[in-house]
């Protein structure tokens, strides 16, 4: 018996197959198969929230999660967020607010304040400190993560979209 697997699947909105070993995670698959880096791996256990995507609009561990179980289901990381904008505004507030620091936990904390604030409403500072729970970050004390995710949330509620300043052309 082959200890490899053919695994198909949406990522980013891409039908990808490969074959790859039968233990290989969702996350290696992404980082080593398809060059997706921004799928960060941290603790390996499920903790830290570095390696979280959207398995089929869920939020999932994908250090816990293994490729095969992924076959057949639609992925979408933060490469994917990103180059069809969904987070834009997000990214903008983490950069004003300085929520970046060494940016390891970013892509992670994004994936999590972008699944919450895809729920009706504009969630509370408990609520959003709540929804962060399951995200380790070493440098920022989340304070300046939870202002940019309050901002992000009010500024939608206004139908205001923080988007980027664009750089004025050197004259």
């Amino acid at each position: 018996m082959s200890d490899l697997v053919d695994v198909t699947m949406t990522v980013n909105g891409s039908e990808v197959a490969h074959r790859v070993p039968a233990r290989t995670t969702l996350a290696d698959f992404l980082r080593q198969t398809l060059e997706l880096t921004g799928t960060h791996t941290g603790c390996e256990m499920g903790v830290c929230g570095a390696c979280l995507v959207l398995l089929d609009g869920r939020v999932v561990h994908s250090c816990l999660t293994f490729a095969v179980q992924a076959s057949g289901s639609s992925i979408e990381t933060v490469e994917g967020l990103t180059e069809r904008a969904a987070i834009a505004d997000l990214q903008e507030a983490f950069h004003q607010r300085n929520s970046l620091q060494c940016g390891f936990c970013t892509p992670g904390m994004l994936m999590t304040a972008y699944s919450l604030l895809s729920q009706p409403g504009i969630p509370t500072r408990e609520e959003i400190r709540d929804a962060l729970s399951g995200n380790y970050c070493r440098c920022t004390g989340y304070e300046a993560i939870v202002d940019a995710i309050e901002t992000t949330a009010r500024n939608r509620a206004e139908g205001r979209r923080n988007t980027p300043a664009r750089k004025k052309a050197d004259a």
